[in-house]
């Protein structure tokens, strides 16, 4: 399955754009939310239609931004959208109506499907989530309950009758180190630039980056060096990363930046347009966006500064 295939005929950026989702045209966004008004009809419910949500008579709100990302992102294009729509919202009506996995599954069950979870800093509020980790700028990591039609983000009260968070946090990790890998992908061109690319519909696919010297080994069959790796994680169903072994890694740098920075666009889960430094089990952001619309601008410390002036002079 090819990362970077041609894209379904949609309709050009010269038309005019849905005033919320600019990366669906006007038509598109008004034949999305019809779908989706006609999905809630079919489960029974009606819904007001807003430009980034829809809301219930008992004022429950379901946003849009996701499902919108979701099916900009789809292989089919518009084709695939009536399907997509309506099993998304099958399934958030069933998983608001159903009782919490917290009260009626058993502890040890929960535990076995416990995962940590990246997300980024925009839109997530960590007033909830006082455990979360920050491994680099950008960045929290989270712990979450793996279910058959949901993900569930556990906040502070939710996790304190499962154990103590260290523990919970090495089950979790156990079970990311256990998820099969979906899809693997070497990017490359002439000029010797290369990077790896795993992507897949699981949820926790850009969270292996918590567990990234098992992946580089199970991927590659080759172990990190003492200098890292290059990593990116756009959104949550890609990760991309560069083993550093020489000067390549400055080709792989400015690639990887691109990369980042358009797979974090529109996409659904975003998390971050930077590359980061993984050095030791420590990120360190290389990588960033200055203003919305401009390209990505590589920032780089001494400590990693030094590392490429050794590399350039083993050439």
């Amino acid at each position: 399955m090819g990362l970077f295939r041609r894209r379904p005929k949609r309709d050009g950026r010269d038309v005019p754009r849905d005033p919320e989702f600019s990366y669906l045209s006007a038509a598109e966004g008004a034949r999305f939310r019809s779908l989706v008004r006609e999905a809630f009809a079919e489960h029974g419910l009606e819904v007001t239609v807003h430009t980034d949500a829809v809301t219930d008579s008992a004022g429950r709100r379901f946003g849009l931004t996701n499902l919108a990302a979701i099916l900009h992102h789809d292989e089919r294009g518009p084709r695939g959208w009536p399907e997509l729509v309506h099993r998304h919202v099958g399934m958030v009506l069933r998983t608001m109506e159903a009782p919490s996995a917290l009260d009626t599954l058993p502890v040890e069950q929960i535990r076995s499907q416990l995962y940590p979870r990246v997300v980024g800093a925009d839109g997530f509020d960590p007033e909830n989530f006082r455990y979360a980790r920050s491994p680099a700028a950008g960045l929290y990591e989270i712990i979450a309950l793996d279910l058959p039609e949901s993900v569930m983000m556990l906040t502070d009260d939710a996790l304190s009758p499962l154990g103590d968070l260290p523990y919970l946090r090495e089950q979790a990790l156990y079970n990311l180190r256990g998820l099969p890998v979906e899809i693997h992908e070497t990017v490359r061109d002439n000029s010797g630039t290369r990077f790896e690319v795993i992507a897949g519909d699981s949820f926790y696919t850009a969270s292996r980056v918590l567990a990234l010297e098992h992946l580089v080994r199970e991927t590659t069959g080759e172990e990190l060096t003492a200098d890292g790796a290059l990593v990116a994680l756009p959104f949550r169903h890609r990760l991309a990363f560069h083993v550093i072994r020489d000067a390549s890694v400055i080709r792989a740098l400015s690639a990887m930046a691109v990369f980042a920075a358009a797979g974090y666009t529109d996409a659904p889960g975003a998390i971050s347009p930077s590359v980061y430094w993984w050095h030791a089990g420590r990120l360190t952001r290389l990588s960033e966006i200055a203003e919305p619309g401009d390209g990505p601008r590589i920032v780089v410390g001494e400590e990693f500064q030094a590392v490429l002036e050794r590399l350039v002079g083993e050439v």
